[in-house]
């Protein structure tokens, strides 16, 4: 399918692996120019030199911590009109919520509540007065079911989808609509780093961890970067103007509910 997306400009954050990069490249794909984002600047190169092979479009990285007002001012600079924003970032490491302190709570919140929702107020308006826009928010499963350990990440991406509810709907008329996208379990570092944490707890191995946890994921498997990918692209897509304000679960059946 034709996207419609050719020639669009997408800002991608956290892209350099995980599911960020599965989103950079499937946009690629659909002939997306970029700017990319993470940390390691090696990686980012490597990332880069790959998709402009594969795909011939033109890809810029931004080494810098978009949970801060100059990483983002840095990827605003690289892109200052950007058709296309995919908000993603890590999340803070699993801890009991009685350890954590009044500082972990704040950076746990303004990494994946009030950075998201800094970089929408910067470039939502542009993309109302060009007529198009499309706004991805990664978020997770966990907003709707807890997840040991992972309560602070819960709570401020709870908080993010509730802030964004009525924004996106201010929006919709003028053709840009802003969508979250709820990963279950996914085969990403994040997840194998939590697999090991729960074989060494277990007393079995990282096989056996991995197959007992796949074991109750209807689709019997964990979800890829790349699969991934493809839905925040659709999303993106002249297709899907006219669908906002979700919060779409891909999860391979885990979240049990109809609603």
């Amino acid at each position: 399918m034709d996207l419609g997306i050719s020639g669009r400009k997408a800002i991608v954050c956290a892209s350099s692996r995980g599911l960020g990069r599965g989103c950079a490249e499937a946009l690629a794909e659909a002939g997306c120019d970029l700017v990319i984002n993470g940390l390691d600047g090696a990686r980012l190169d490597a990332t880069a030199s790959d998709l402009r092979a594969r795909y011939g479009v033109d890809v810029k990285r931004v080494v810098a911590d978009v949970s801060t007002p100059e990483g983002q001012k840095a990827l605003l600079a690289a892109c200052p009109s950007p058709d296309i924003l995919v908000n993603n970032n890590g999340g803070p490491p699993r801890r009991d919520f009685l350890e954590l302190d009044r500082e972990k709570m704040i950076e746990g919140v303004i990494q994946n509540m009030i950075s998201p929702i800094e970089m929408i107020q910067q470039v939502a308006e542009g993309m109302a007065e060009r007529g198009f826009g499309r706004i991805v928010n990664i978020t997770s499963i966990s907003v709707r079911m807890p997840l040991e350990g992972l309560d602070l990440s819960s709570g401020a991406r709870a908080g993010l989808t509730a802030f964004l509810a009525s924004i996106a709907r201010r929006y919709a008329s003028r053709n840009v609509t802003i969508n979250n996208l709820l990963p279950g379990k996914m085969d990403t570092d994040r997840l194998r780093g939590g697999l090991e944490r729960a074989a060494g707890q277990a007393g079995v191995s990282l096989a056996e961890a991995a197959a007992a946890q796949e074991a109750e994921i209807p689709a019997g498997r964990f979800g890829t970067a790349e699969e991934f990918g493809k839905v925040c692209a659709f999303a993106c897509s002249t297709h899907a103007g006219y669908l906002t304000g979700q919060n779409l679960l891909l999860d391979g059946g885990l979240y049990p509910a109809a609603f």
